[in-house]
């Protein structure tokens, strides 16, 4: 088949280009040498390219003739770790890393580039290229669509190089297959005092105990149990001495979820469920809640698309179920412009390297799935087109 033909003809360059993104990696929405790398490679292939989203790159690849336009999407930002690998191309920059896979991405759709470029003559219509900033922060999918990267797009694919799948192993089925990302902040107002005289007080650490409590009801007894959600509070600052009792606290926390019905739900249930506890008992609350991202949900038609394509370069063996998790992804917000798919690329080889989750400091990868990803983000793209 000849996408694979010229993946595998690219094969040193997407990994040298992922090797020198881990080597060189940007924090989130800081991605300037990364944008500037990318726009390099694309003029070099010559295909036209700008600035999107602050730090992001759109580039466009013209068929022959007019048709759909179909998007593809690879993040670029990394994380504020510290690398644990003693690998040649280890990260350079102290305190940040390549700890989720985004330089293969971004790798992978530079290498899926240079295939469509090569094959332009032979297809219809357009591939806009989305080389994205700020995963991590969920910042950078909206800028970009401010920006107008999603203009005149009927479909858009992206990918995450997964290391809990086997190398070789991809996963596109239909439905949510990420959760939704909301952090939020609670600011408890009481009456501070003596240890020893807590009747004069208004106690901020019972009223934050007691909201702890009663925000975890919200997924056990106001949810309906088939959708899967997650209210977690995850810091909790109250109170200065042993025997101060504290006037004030804050908290901050996340919650998760999979259905849009849920997501739109949850700030309201939320305030009122802190600021009721609160009132309870004596004291005043006020919550602070930011959606970051909403679910990320497979288009059904796109994912059988999908499924096709997997089956179409590598046979069925090719196709593994996944189940979803409760990570975020921005990419969500690109399927409210657009019928969407969004693939898990496995990359998991023990035999290679051994296997740490994403976010970890030794996160590592094996570097076969570039290919598998350059493969899927041409290979689709050319169907997508076709249809």
């Amino acid at each position: 088949m000849r996408v694979r033909e010229l993946v595998e003809k690219y094969k040193d360059y997407s990994i040298s280009m992922r090797r020198e993104f881990h080597m060189n990696p940007e924090p989130s929405m800081k991605e300037y040498s990364t944008q500037k790398r990318v726009m390099e490679e694309l003029e070099k292939m010559g295909i036209p390219a700008e600035k999107s989203g602050g730090t992001g790159v759109v580039g466009i690849i013209k068929g022959k003739g007019e048709g759909k336009t179909i998007a593809l999407r690879a993040d670029m930002d990394a994380l504020e770790v510290l690398e644990g690998n003693e690998v040649e191309y280890k990260s350079k920059v102290e305190g940040v890393m390549h700890a989720c896979g985004h330089d293969a991405h971004t790798a992978g759709l530079l290498t899926a580039a240079k295939v469509l470029n090569d094959m332009k003559d032979e297809f219809d219509g357009t591939v806009k290229l989305l080389f994205q900033p700020g995963e991590e922060v969920a910042q950078g999918a909206l800028a970009m669509i401010k920006d107008g990267a999603m203009e005149g797009v009927d479909g858009i694919f992206g990918i995450h190089i997964w290391n809990d799948v086997e190398t070789g192993k991809i996963s596109v089925e239909e439905g949510p297959r990420m959760a939704s990302a909301a952090m939020f902040k609670i600011f408890v107002e009481g009456k501070g005092g003596h240890g020893s005289m807590p009747h004069q007080t208004v106690d901020a650490a019972i009223v934050t105990s007691a909201i702890v409590m009663n925000l975890q009801s919200i997924a056990s007894r106001e949810i309906n149990p088939l959708d899967p959600s997650v209210v977690s509070v995850g810091m909790i600052k109250c109170g200065s001495r042993w025997n101060v009792i504290s006037g004030d606290a804050y908290m901050e926390g996340t919650t998760r979820c999979f259905s849009m019905e849920v997501n739109n739900a949850f700030e309201g249930i939320i305030r009122r469920v802190v600021e009721n506890t609160a009132e309870a008992y004596r004291a005043k609350a006020r919550v602070e809640y930011t959606q970051m991202t909403i679910p990320t949900i497979n288009d059904p038609m796109m994912s059988a698309l999908a499924a096709e394509t997997v089956k179409k370069l590598r046979g069925e063996e090719a196709l593994v179920k996944f189940e979803k998790t409760t990570g975020g992804e921005d990419f969500a917000f690109f399927s409210e412009y657009a019928p969407s798919a969004f693939a898990f690329v496995g990359s998991k080889n023990e035999e290679k390297h051994e296997y740490h989750p994403h976010h970890h400091p030794k996160f590592n990868i094996d570097e076969d799935a570039l290919g598998r990803a350059a493969e899927l983000y041409s290979q689709f793209a050319l169907d997508f087109l076709s249809k």
